[in-house]
């Protein structure tokens, strides 16, 4: 049997679903106060028999700061994907973050020790990956750096790494995926599922770049690599990177929206120059702070090279992912 954590998000739904149409018996982890309709309704986006395979899962209420909760969770469990992680850019989040995704990996990592639990994959991001090589680009050996400035986020996500680097170095079989902003369905107020409705709200787009890649690709990929039992290794799961303005001017103009505009350099300097001043006064302006405005105005080539080589895999272009997950939001919101 499969534990699939954080499976009301919008990779941690998709992973379950491709494992359940491989016939595998899944259970999911979720909060008291998840929305399982929600996640129901996505369904129907990705399969055409979304009820069947809704009502094979085995759902279960999980406290991460509880052992006993993830040593019950895991009773009869043979491999494990850990989704579940907070995700947020604003530094309000900074202790919420190192909760969540460092003592509760800690946690399920310290209950799989006694467990029959065999492999785990966990759901890191590219945002820990610094430096590039001799053709300037992002890679796998692309090795997190202490002396550089990170997001909350980014030191949360890296400090969860380690915790499976050493359950590895223990003996437990493990794979680390680094996907870049995952483009999805569902779960619409929350993480990247944010983007549309951010996109159609401000007209205005940051000079830099992101990579991009569809859920389906990251949630096949990470079963792929369990199947094949490819463990002790991190791969880099992206389709491309694209400018950040050119992602914004193709959904709104789907959505009937004007273009976005490219903010001014002045702008931002003037955001980052309010938030050192009254940051304390007004949270949302510790937004702007250098770690965030450097990663929304840097261009980095980042390379999927290493799990297209793996796998002999093909990743869904990025544009044809954003037009079909649009579409599932506009059909979700039929007042736009």
């Amino acid at each position: 049997m499969v534990l699939v954590t954080g499976a009301t998000g919008i990779l941690g739904r998709v992973i379950v679903l491709d494992l359940l149409k491989r016939g595998k018996k899944v259970r999911a982890t979720k909060r008291q106060t998840s929305d399982l309709k929600e996640v129901e309704k996505s369904y129907r986006f990705y399969t055409k028999q979304p009820k069947e395979y809704f009502d094979k899962i085995e759902w279960l209420d999980v406290d991460f700061e509880d052992i006993f909760s993830l040593q019950q969770a895991l009773i009869g469990i043979t491999e494990v994907y850990h989704c579940a992680a907070k995700v947020s850019f604003h530094p309000k989040d900074r202790r919420a973050m190192y909760h969540t995704n460092i003592a509760g990996t800690r946690n399920l990592l310290f209950a799989i020790e006694t467990s029959t639990v065999k492999k785990l994959c966990f759901v890191s991001s590219t945002a820990v990956l610094d430096g590039v090589n001799e053709k300037g680009e992002v890679t796998e050996d692309a090795n997190y750096n202490p002396k550089v400035d990170h997001s909350p986020y980014a030191r949360s996500k890296h400090f969860s790494e380690m915790e499976v680097w050493r359950a590895s170095a223990e003996g437990l079989n493990t794979i680390i995926l680094n996907p870049g902003v995952i483009i999805g369905t569902g779960n619409w107020e929350a993480s990247s599922g944010e983007m549309f409705s951010a996109l159609a709200k401000y007209p205005y787009a940051m000079s830099g770049s992101s990579a991009y890649v569809d859920v389906r690709d990251v949630a096949e990929i990470a079963v792929k690599l369990m199947e094949k039992e490819i463990f002790d290794e991190r791969f880099i799961v992206i389709s491309s990177t694209e400018r950040l303005l050119q992602v914004s001017n193709f959904v709104r103009q789907k959505l009937g929206k004007s273009k976005a505009k490219l903010l001014p350099e002045f702008i931002l300097k003037l955001g980052y120059f309010l938030n050192i001043i009254l940051g304390w006064l007004f949270p949302k302006l510790r937004m702007l702070n250098k770690v965030n405005l450097e990663t929304v105005t840097s261009h980095h080539l980042i390379s999927n090279k290493k799990i297209k080589k793996k796998l002999d895999y093909e990743f869904i272009p990025v544009f044809e992912s954003l037009d079909f997950h649009l579409q599932n939001y506009i059909s979700d919101h039929p007042s736009l």
